[in-house]
């Protein structure tokens, strides 16, 4: 039985999670109209959960051993309770992307730079996207409108109509 935008429920979050993915990415893609605005609100309500969370972190002393034998005592930040319950949820609604390349970055470079980060996507929205909102909430004082919908005329072929969604 389709849905909303003509779909099962199954084939919509699927889309949804992949497309909200390229758009936390990208900062901005082309679509349909119609799946524009299904994606607005999934993307906002994903940014709003990392936005309440980002600063939760935990300093931890642990003890390790060094290359020589000796043990060393090692200060570690991990994630508190409420930023590793909003990763894992965040986790759930997008798809994982793999880390790219940058232009003119050697084999070598681009394996030491992704060396610790096994989700680049997840990690991108705690490290530069919440940061960025959380800021902007506090100078405008208020929440959500991250992303914005600019209608782009109808597309060749089949006349849909399309629009371009990206984060503001």
């Amino acid at each position: 039985m389709p849905g909303k935008i003509g779909m099962t429920a199954t084939q919509r979050v699927a889309l949804l999670r992949n497309q909200a993915a390229c758009l936390l990415w990208h900062g901005r893609i082309e679509t349909t109209k119609g799946k524009a605005k299904e994606l607005q609100p999934y993307v906002e309500k994903i940014i709003t959960l990392a936005i309440n969370s980002y600063e939760d972190t935990v300093e931890e002393t642990v003890t390790v051993t060094n290359e020589k034998g000796k043990e060393v005592q090692q200060k570690i930040v991990k994630d508190g309770a409420k930023k590793l319950a909003a990763r894992r949820a965040i986790m759930n609604k997008v798809d994982s992307l793999p880390e790219v390349k940058a232009p003119g970055e050697s084999k070598k470079e681009f394996k030491v730079r992704t060396k610790n980060i096994k989700h680049p996507l997840i990690e991108k929205i705690f490290n530069e996207i919440a940061p960025k909102y959380a800021e902007r909430a506090k100078e405008l004082g208020q929440g959500g409108g991250y992303t914005r919908i600019y209608l782009n005329g109808q597309r060749k072929g089949d006349a849909a109509e399309t629009a371009i969604i990206e984060l503001v």
